[in-house]
């Protein structure tokens, strides 16, 4: 995700007279905005976050149980079209500077892990499911009861490790990493120890020219090297043909194509899949959305100034509300569930302090989506270089992980690192829960856990168990 943008420069003196009702409404004056300044924000906010509409539709390419791969150009539209509403919608009625789009955790989470076991459409109704109860939690309260409940070194975990387990993924599908096929060594760099094809060499090029750009603070970088990444495999399939197809037969502007919006099926086959792995399919995408969400937003808000010293803002169950509706709304279009983006810092970076800016990105979303056709551009191997560096961004989030008590470490340590090495969010998360339990309960700081704690543990106890399970009770 993004890097923490520079501290913003006041534009307005805060609480200054409101002028005209557009002010009055989104309160720019109040929160020390302008207008101008609020407009610059969020086509700043856009230009980080546009490469999602390029990046969702390779995630969720990966076919499903019944072999059925999902199209491109419709996931594209999808994906802009649930970007723009939501993002319009949360600015309208929250009046805050966040923006939303389809979560990269989330969608790794469908596409390699869930997919393996039930159709796409199945899938999509899990989302929709996850956002309805997260709708209930919010508008009743108890969504931030539960979050307060979890450690905060398990959130980190978390995030470092769908970042570690994103970028394993885009090693992977550039063939940067490949699998042996022997027991020792099970991988290894390339083809024979090392980087021996044109697409890989360019996966290589396109991550340095993200990473260098990154450093730099360029806004939109990880769209620049996308597009970057993308020219230079144009010039080399010109000279060395490698079976890239860089044709406008159909050309760069087309009307969206909508047909995967109502894609979802409520009758699971439970021929295919036990109930137990649907409960905790569900428990993994409720807890990724619950909490990534709520820790970006608390953080979001600091950024911006709008946060107490509790971590409150304004509006905040509306915001809750809303960002369970995202998942609704992600799930239903088949885009995956639309979260709040941490990328929506680089526009409170530029000044960006109300829900104006918001409604600029939305409608920028909403005009992307007759583009798509240039999704189709992107290679494989260039897109991977884009996972790569999003993964090396969540990994940011490990310096605030106290390493020095060990039954913390052990934890953190096998949440992050079973993600990967089992292609599962799920059992990372599982992993985590189940060692901080133990280790706490054993080491005399049982008193710590608290009581929802031990019920996700138990929970994944199940999950881990549920093949026995199944064979014990003939499932």
């Amino acid at each position: 995700m993004s890097s923490t943008p520079e501290a913003p420069a006041r534009t307005a003196a805060p609480g200054a007279t409101p002028e005209g009702a557009l002010d009055r409404f989104f309160e720019i004056s109040k929160r020390g905005s302008t207008v101008g300044t609020e407009l610059r924000g969020g086509l700043v906010t856009f230009v980080t976050m546009a490469y999602i509409v390029i990046l969702n539709p390779l995630i969720l390419s990966t076919p499903d149980v019944e072999g059925t791969v999902l199209g491109g150009s419709a996931v594209a539209a999808a994906t802009a079209l649930t970007a723009g509403v939501m993002t319009v919608l949360f600015g309208l009625v929250t009046r805050l500077p966040f923006a939303f789009a389809a979560g990269l955790g989330i969608n790794a989470f469908l596409a390699f892990s869930i997919v393996g076991s039930i159709s796409w459409p199945e899938a999509m109704a899990l989302v929709v499911i996850n956002g309805v109860i997260i709708v209930l939690l919010a508008a009743t309260g108890l969504r931030k009861m539960i979050f307060d409940a979890v450690p905060v070194q398990l959130k980190l975990a978390i995030t470092v490790g769908i970042g570690l387990f994103i970028a394993f993924i885009g090693f992977v599908n550039a063939g940067f990493v490949t699998a042996t096929g022997n027991a020792s060594p099970p991988v290894d760099l390339g083809v024979g120890g090392s980087v021996a094809s044109l697409p890989t060499l360019l996966f290589v090029l396109t991550l340095l020219i993200g990473g260098v750009l990154i450093s730099l603070r360029v806004k939109g970088a990880i769209l620049i090297a996308l597009v970057g990444g993308t020219v230079l495999a144009a010039i080399a399939n010109a000279i060395w043909p490698f079976g890239l197809d860089f044709g406008f037969a159909g050309g760069i502007v087309a009307l969206p194509d909508f047909s995967l919006i109502g894609a979802v099926d409520f009758g699971f086959d439970l021929q295919r899949v036990s109930v137990v792995a649907l409960i905790m399919f569900l428990f993994t995408l409720l807890f990724s959305n619950f909490f990534d969400a709520m820790g970006t937003m608390t953080g979001l808000a600091r950024e911006a100034g709008l946060a107490d010293e509790k971590g409150d803002f304004p509006r905040i169950r509306s915001a809750l509300i809303v960002e369970g509706v995202g998942a609704i709304v992600g799930g239903g279009t088949s885009s995956s569930s639309a979260t709040v983006f941490v990328e929506s810092g680089s526009g409170i970076g530029e000044g960006a302090r109300t829900g104006l800016a918001s409604v600029v990105t939305g409608g920028l979303f909403l005009l992307a989506m007759f583009f798509t056709p240039l999704t189709s551009l992107v290679p494989g191997a260039v897109a991977a270089a884009a996972l790569v560096l999003v993964g090396a961004m969540m990994l940011s989030q490990i310096k605030n992980i106290d390493f020095t008590d060990f039954r913390v470490l052990l934890p953190v340590f096998l949440t992050a690192t079973v993600m990967p090495m089992t292609y599962s969010i799920a059992n990372g998360i599982g992993a985590g829960f189940v060692s901080w339990i133990v280790l706490h309960a054993f080491s005399g700081k049982a008193k710590e856990i608290h009581p929802l704690l031990w019920i996700v543990g138990v929970g994944f106890v199940l999950f881990f168990a549920r093949g026995p399970i199944e064979a014990l009770l003939g499932v």
